[in-house]
């Protein structure tokens, strides 16, 4: 049985020292050639609260793609400001340009082992560290495995990885004012917590019974190299089921919202668009009930999370609506005989799954109001 009353609680180890920044802190981005990063390159450097000044941009560890005269606007065309001023100089990633810029806040859109091997590296540097990859996003060694990481220092790795605070605003808010390390969580992994954590925690789930996530996302969600099921020959036109009964945002669903693989099941597929998910969630509740009650219970978790937005029954969240905003979007349906319940939820991968989501987390550490920047 799920515990359900510790998923807004789950206690931390916060040290003293990582306190909420006093004033608008300096930033980089490693990782910015990607999808997400380029997301987080436009969001940064318009963010009211950081007083124009642009972050330092970050390539990935031995990316042919970032050269010593590369700039921003080159890697993502649709940054450029009016008469194709270029700005922004892109730099190959260097702990020493990173400490002689004073960077406070570190986010990386890098790849797995590249987190993984860099957190530990920015934290002994004193910086604050916003990780869009998984390396440090789930605490159990189980769940982590399909990461297949390898630490330098393990024990090390370890206590830092029990600091680590899963970076869902709507959860963990006030742990992440304080967070040192923030993972940000995975785009399928925020559409079904989102829609599910306000039931669960409400203790009206019938989770034995099983809980059903059906989940569809654009092609971005695979980044941006190219694979041989990316690739519009295949995508394009098609939908197809991928990663049935081992996809590793699975781990996040069992750790966030308490559950055992046994009560959930989670199936991604790939849809023939550029951006945005769309999950559909079926589950019996314990106890017949009526839609004001479940949406009441919607409104009340969700009454402090300006990035929520809950939809009326019987209006349900479509990806039209969230393609390139920051939000995730909720509605769900209630079936005559008041115990099956259909939930939808959608959210724009690249933001909300992604660098939005990054940027809220910035946010709190910061003191500021959560969806400064991102509304």
């Amino acid at each position: 049985m799920a515990n359900s009353a510790t998923i807004n609680s789950v206690e931390k180890t916060v040290p003293r020292t990582s306190d909420v920044l006093a004033t608008a802190p300096r930033t980089a981005v490693a990782g910015v050639s990607g999808y997400a990063g380029g997301e987080l390159a436009r969001l940064l450097l318009h963010h009211p609260k950081l007083n124009g000044v642009a972050p330092t941009f970050l390539g990935r560890a031995g990316e042919a793609e970032v050269g010593p005269s590369t700039n921003l606007e080159d890697l993502h065309p649709q940054l450029a400001t009016p008469g194709n001023h270029k700005a922004n100089e892109v730099f190959p990633f260097s702990w020493e340009r990173i400490v002689n810029s004073k960077i406070e806040v570190l986010f990386l859109a890098t790849p797995h082992d590249q987190s993984r091997e860099w957190v530990p590296q920015a934290i002994e540097q004193g910086i604050k560290v916003i990780d869009l990859s998984g390396a440090w996003r789930l605490q159990d060694d189980i769940n982590r495995a399909v990461y297949r990481l390898k630490d330098a220092n393990p024990e090390h790795a370890a206590r830092l990885q029990a600091e680590a605070i899963y970076g869902c605003p709507e959860l963990h808010r006030d742990e992440i004012r304080h967070a040192r390390i923030v993972a940000n969580p995975g785009c399928y992994a925020t559409s079904i917590i989102l829609a599910l954590a306000p039931l669960i925690e409400a203790g009206v789930v019938d989770v034995d019974h099983g809980i059903v996530c059906d989940a569809k996302s654009g092609v971005s969600g695979a980044g941006k190299a190219a694979t041989a099921t990316t690739h519009f020959m295949h995508a394009a036109d098609n939908l197809s089921a991928y990663a049935v009964f081992g996809h590793r945002h699975t781990g996040e669903l069992l750790e966030q919202l308490h559950l055992t693989t046994d009560q959930i099941q989670f199936t991604p597929h790939l849809l023939p668009i550029p951006r945005g998910i769309l999950s559909t969630i079926y589950l019996r509740l314990k106890h017949a009930t009526d839609s004001t009650a479940i949406g009441v219970v919607f409104q009340k978790f969700y009454e402090r999370s300006p990035l929520v937005r809950l939809h009326t029954t019987p209006h349900l969240p479509e990806i039209q609506h969230i393609v390139r905003t920051n939000y995730c979007d909720l509605g769900f349906a209630l079936a005559a005989d008041g115990k099956r319940l259909v939930i939808v939820s959608c959210l724009d991968n690249l933001l909300k799954g992604a660098a939005g989501q990054a940027v809220q987390n910035m946010n709190l550490i910061c003191g500021w109001k959560e969806e400064e920047g991102l509304l």
